[in-house]
């Protein structure tokens, strides 16, 4: 299972709902963080969230055990099973 967390904070909604449009994609709550996981890489297009890249650089909060971040760049944040 890949999991990583968002605080959730208006700059950080959309990537949390950009996330969930994926139908692999569960979005929870833990605590002030969006949980966002799945069976398999979850992948979250940058532009589709309109994010800046001062947010964008600073949304990730954590990754769980046994999660990886493969790719966070100014296209995408990739994140995979290890």
């Amino acid at each position: 299972m890949t999991t990583w967390y968002v605080l959730d904070v208006p700059e950080n909604t959309a990537i949390a709902k950009i996330a969930a449009e994926d139908p692999a994609v569960t979005v929870g709550r833990i605590g002030p963080y969006f949980e966002i996981s799945a069976p398999g890489p979850i992948v979250v297009d940058r532009r589709a969230t309109g994010c800046r890249h001062a947010v964008w650089y600073s949304c990730i909060a954590g990754v769980a055990r046994g999660s990886r971040i493969t790719q966070h760049d100014k296209d995408a944040l990739r994140v995979e099973p290890v």
